[in-house]
């Protein structure tokens, strides 16, 4: 129980510092496809816009996700 708890911590803190990484991937992929400019843009891109602007809650969701199933798979131990 300790040792999965403790690299689920790990997990924790390496995906949370992930987001560091992904915020400006996110910030240049919305400046240039000019998400900002709902008006002039098609469907397709406001579609697009708005997976990118997904992208960060859901992989905070991914890493809570996997740290909570991988602290109670070991206590059913």
């Amino acid at each position: 129980m300790g040792l999965a708890i403790v690299s689920s911590l790990v997990v924790l803190i390496i995906g949370l510092m992930m987001i560091n990484f992904i915020m400006p991937e996110v910030t240049t992929f919305r400046s240039s496809m000019a998400c900002a400019d709902s008006a002039n843009i098609s469907d397709g891109t406001k579609l697009l816009c708005l997976a990118a602007d997904a992208t960060v809650p859901y992989f905070i969701l991914i890493v809570f996700t996997l740290v909570i199933g991988g602290i109670t798979s070991q206590a059913r131990l």
